[in-house]
């Protein structure tokens, strides 16, 4: 077992794609770098946090981006974002099987601010640009940084979401809420209730992420393939259908409780205070987001 959370972008790449396969459009070699951070005096990565082309997986065309949470939390700026926009406008022109998204970003950088936001804001549209024409896109979620932010949006405008246990997706961080709310409202230090909140186990539940996995490179892999027909195009049925689970949620929170657990039971999960300590099998057996 390869622990995802644990492999920089790249290592990812290497394991999750057919061998061999990945080939690299703007390498760091091109050294495409943001001009903002320069400007900043800011210290700048080649590739400005993620990596985009075009490989394989189990033998199927597939464009593929992932962002390294080493390099500013694999926060958005505008020359990462102009690459996801570029790589999935050049999906429409031709068509792979399916966009593979390795997600890892504390969301936008607050050095580039408006060109940050601006970039995510393109990325989304072209994601269900992507998805409009039948093209499914897809999120892999499980590295130490999460999914926060403006891509914790995009990644919920993707068809298929897989999650391993440690992964975490949320809009706003734990830091951010306690920032700005206080620590009454989330402490930020208390990690049990950051993964009780938005940790890979609750996504699943909450029916926010469709395929839960262990921490293994593999398991990624097998989920990803599995879902390279999960194409589920933007339609009147489909955002209904959204609207139903969201109101969903919102009833049994009506009822009183701020707690996880305290929806999970409401949400018909059978020794709900036991599911931070299950492993992902058993979890998979209780049929809730089935």
């Amino acid at each position: 077992m390869i622990s995802y959370v644990e492999c920089t972008a790249r290592e990812r790449l290497a394991q999750v794609l057919d061998g061999g396969s990945f080939h690299e459009w703007l390498p760091p070699a091109e050294r495409i770098t943001s001009p903002h951070l320069a400007q900043l005096g800011v210290p700048s990565a080649f590739d400005d946090g993620v990596a985009i082309g075009r490989a394989t997986l189990d033998g199927h065309p597939i464009f593929v981006a992932a962002q390294e949470g080493e390099f500013m939390g694999g926060g958005v700026g505008e020359v990462h974002g102009a690459k996801l926009v570029g790589l999935l406008q050049r999906a429409l022109r031709d068509r792979p099987q399916a966009v593979l998204v390795l997600a890892e970003s504390g969301g936008v950088r607050l050095h580039e601010a408006n060109a940050g936001l601006i970039a995510v804001s393109e990325v989304m549209r072209a994601v269900l640009d992507v998805r409009a024409a039948g093209i499914p896109v897809i999120f892999l979620i499980g590295g130490a940084n999460g999914c926060f932010g403006g891509m914790g949006i995009v990644a919920r405008c993707a068809d298929h979401i897989v999650m391993s246990d440690v992964g975490r997706l949320a809009m706003s961080g734990p830091e951010v809420i306690e920032a700005s709310q206080g620590v009454d409202e989330f402490d930020a230090r208390d990690r049990a209730l950051v993964w009780r909140t938005t940790g890979g186990k609750h996504r699943w539940l909450t029916g926010d992420c469709d395929a839960l996995v262990e921490d293994d490179v593999a398991a990624f892999r097998r989920a990803a393939i599995a879902a390279l027909q999960a194409a589920q195009p933007v339609t009147l049925v489909t955002l209904e259908a959204e609207h139903a689970l969201l109101a969903a949620r919102l009833r049994p929170l009506a009822i009183g409780g701020d707690e996880a657990t305290a929806l999970w039971q409401r949400l018909g999960v059978a020794d709900a205070a036991r599911v931070p300590d299950m492993d992902v099998a058993e979890l998979n057996t209780l049929g809730v987001n089935a």
